[in-house]
């Protein structure tokens, strides 16, 4: 462990809550479901965008590490798989755990992967503006999505150069957000943490949803999740299909598109209380803008010209993945689990860039770029779960062996087009001829991971112990004709945790993990950089009302991420490994189910990250400088009110959200600031039950995002970019 200052960890003031008990009808409706999928939900008109689960393991998902989280009641989960791939309660883990459930992203509408954690503490996204090309989140100030930290299903999710696969939010069950390194289960990957996509999955009742949703900017999209059990199977057999097909422009204009098409085959097999196959597939095309960025004045000023052209403009990204979750359990305290999945990607973008304005600014001089990239992964995680007890000591032991393996292809091409007349903004009315493609380069990597983990109780301590060892090989091809270069790296990575139960619902915790990230390249001497590696101490309280669904957390951290590339200082043509990151800072979250379809969710996130041992590209020191677009200060809360059923309002549905993103600085040298600034969202939705109850089953609902349509800019790494002004949604929603 490093040498670090001790975090000051104590828990805040908790507010009680106090809800009222929701009267319950036997009727079943999709958005009814509790997590187990058989339980009956809240009554008609009391409001709120439920969800279907299967994650306890009684229906068709699997019980242990990818099968999500359960325990859920509105916003609040109770026990996620995600900090130790077992059934874990989120207060017994030794890490911040965040989960998004199905019905916040339905009352939030949430649209993207990157949206879905906008009210997470910890989280951010839009570091370089408005981007709907990538879901690229930061978490405590790292990003994890080209550190390969995004997963589907407890798999990790591989991307690299150009090509990252992307996560379509209708199709998820909920959302899990582990904070801080988790090498010691998963291997390489982000010191921030991980965001693990839990797939919609079957449930033995019949049920379905069908949207239709139109709003500003062309948009129009129809959404629909179907399903149940398979006839004449006795009960044997599920299915459940989801798809999303939507048309949208963007506030770009200029023809820009946000299209995409999305259909998602489930399959469960329970042939019986022991054994459960459960495939899972999808098959996706989205069509986005290559480019989304202004040409940048000097002074980090954004201007209005558009660095695109909708005669050359397009990322036409196709994605297809197809797996499986198998379980058996030999006992109840014996428990294996196998899950696989195969993603390929194939991607073609053309994209346009303003290089300079005259000083007239009457001439924009342009050059383009044309690329085409497949991507090819395979992941495969086998676990063994075991409960058992020696004396006083309970026990519950992972243990693992893991592979992954990707491969990348990729060819460039580059060439200059016809100049821009910035007095009559010819977009798109030259010819753009496309380059000339060069050769193609390759890239693969094959990774295996052994791991170990037990969660031991005695009396009211629960002590987390894991440790992983991972051997990873990478090679590069950069023509067809080079010599192949190899890089071979072996780590291990680990984690101590232990939590106290120091009275009924609260666990003060500590822990230590470790992180390790292989870096492609060679340095001056032609040594292969050795891997970036973390550690994090974390320590925090957690707290469950009892007999509510109320729970809040509080955590400090202190993040070091060391061997990151910097220049080389004796020779400014090649990287060498020895910069360092350093993020501090601390977490605040409370999360609240008060009555059906009334929830709140509160969090709050301080984050200082700065440079260590580091310098720029042009040689300046960084050392001791904030790293840039990363924000201080984050505050973010969601509330949704429903009128109860005794109402004369019921079936009405209310909320909002306020989102603070507080200052950051513009570039790695610190000197410019973001400015802060505070967005607000908002929700009306209403239940046409209450009219009368043959109208059950729809619902209208209308979401708006930046309603006060704040016009703002966010810069990093010197490059600045416009946000999303004010998007208004209206959902006409039928259940059944």
């Amino acid at each position: 462990m490093s040498n670090r200052s001790s975090l000051i960890v104590l828990l805040l003031a908790t507010t009680a809550l106090t809800g009222t008990a929701a009267a319950q009808e036997p009727s079943v409706r999709l958005d009814q479901l509790s997590v187990e999928g058989t339980a009956p939900g809240p009554a008609v008109g009391s409001g709120g965008g439920g969800n279907v689960s299967g994650g306890d393991g009684d229906t068709a998902a699997t019980s242990g590490g990818g099968g999500g989280p359960s325990g859920i009641t509105g916003y609040v989960a109770r026990v996620a798989t995600a900090a130790t791939k077992a059934n874990t309660p989120l207060i017994e883990a030794p890490q911040s755990v965040s989960v998004v459930t199905r019905e916040q992203l339905n009352d939030r509408n949430v649209q993207t992967f990157a949206d879905a954690v906008a009210y997470v503490p910890g989280a951010i996204s839009a570091r370089s503006g408005f981007d709907p090309r990538f879901d690229q989140i930061f978490i405590r100030g790292f990003d994890v999505l080209t550190n390969q930290g995004i997963y589907r299903d407890g798999l990790r999710v591989i991307g690299s150069g150009f090509a990252y696969p992307k996560t379509e939010p209708y199709g998820l069950e909920a959302v899990t957000i582990l904070r801080g390194p988790a090498s010691g289960l998963y291997g390489l990957g982000s010191p921030g943490g991980i965001l693990d996509a839990t797939s919609k999955r079957p449930v033995f009742v019949p049920f379905g949803e069908v949207q239709f949703q139109a709003g500003n900017f062309d948009r129009f999209q129809g959404n629909f999740d179907v399903g149940g059990p398979v006839s004449g199977s006795d009960g044997t057999m599920a299915y459940r299909l989801t798809g999303v097909r939507r048309e949208a422009g963007t506030f770009i204009g200029l023809g820009t598109n946000n299209d995409m098409l999305n259909i998602a085959p489930a399959f469960t097999w329970k042939p019986s209380a022991d054994t459960t196959f459960t495939f899972l597939s999808e098959f996706q095309i989205t069509n986005t803008p290559a480019s989304t960025f202004f040409f940048n004045d000097p002074g980090f000023r954004v201007s209005n010209y558009y660095m695109g052209d909708p005669r050359f403009a397009g990322l036409d990204q196709t994605q297809y993945r197809v797996g499986y979750a198998f379980e058996h359990k030999f006992t109840p305290d014996l428990i294996f689990r196998q899950n696989f999945r195969h993603y390929g990607l194939f991607l073609s973008a053309k994209y346009t860039d303003i290089l300079s304005i005259n000083d007239e600014r009457t001439i924009g001089t342009r050059d383009s770029g044309y690329q085409r990239n497949g991507l090819v992964q395979q992941t495969l995680d086998n676990q063994l779960e075991a409960r058992f007890a020696t004396g006083p000591i309970a026990h519950t032991v992972v243990g693992g062996v893991d592979y992954a393996r990707y491969s990348l292809t990729t060819r460039f091409g580059a060439g200059f087009v016809p100049d821009l007349n910035l007095v009559t903004r010819n977009y798109g009315q030259q010819f753009i001829a496309t380059p000339t493609l060069g050769p193609s380069s390759r890239q693969t990597q094959d990774q295996i991971g052994v791991y170990l983990q037990d969660q031991a109780k005695f009396g009211d301590f629960i002590l987390t112990l894991n440790g992983r060892h991972d051997w990873v090989s990478q090679d590069n091809l950069a023509t067809p004709d080079s010599a192949v270069s190899r890089q071979d790296n072996t780590a291990f990575t680990g984690r101590v945790g232990l939590g106290y139960v120091l009275a009924p619902g609260i666990v003060p915790y500590a822990s230590y993990a470790t992180t390790f990230t292989p870096q492609v390249g060679l340095d001056r001497n032609g040594q292969a950089f050795k891997p970036a590696t973390g550690d994090q101490i974390e320590a925090g309280v957690k707290y469950l009302i009892p007999g509510t669904n109320i729970q809040a957390a509080f955590a400090g951290f202190d993040i070091t991420q060391s061997s990151i590339l910097v220049p080389d200082a004796t020779n400014i043509s090649f990287q060498t490994a020895a910069g360092a990151v350093r993020s501090k800072g601390f977490e605040a979250e409370a999360t609240a189910n008060i009555a059906p379809g009334t929830n709140l969710t509160i969090a709050y996130t301080h984050v200082d990250i700065r440079f260590v041992n580091s310098t720029s590209f042009a040689g300046e020191s960084l050392n001791g400088n904030r790293v840039s677009g990363i924000p201080a200060d984050t505050y973010a809360s969601f509330l949704t009110y429903a009128f109860p059923p005794s109402s004369p309002l019921r079936g009405l549905q209310i909320g909002g959200g306020i989102r603070f993103i507080g200052t950051s600085f513009a570039d790695d040298q610190n000197t410019v600031r973001n400015t802060a600034v505070t967005l607000y969202d908002a929700l009306i939705a209403y239940d046409f039950a209450a009219l009368d109850p043959k109208y059950k089953g729809f619902r209208a609902q209308i979401n708006a995002y930046n309603i006060f349509d704040r016009n703002y800019t966010t810069c990093s790494f010197g490059f600045c970019n416009y946000n999303q002004p004010a998007t208004v949604i209206g959902s006409l929603i039928y259940r059944w």
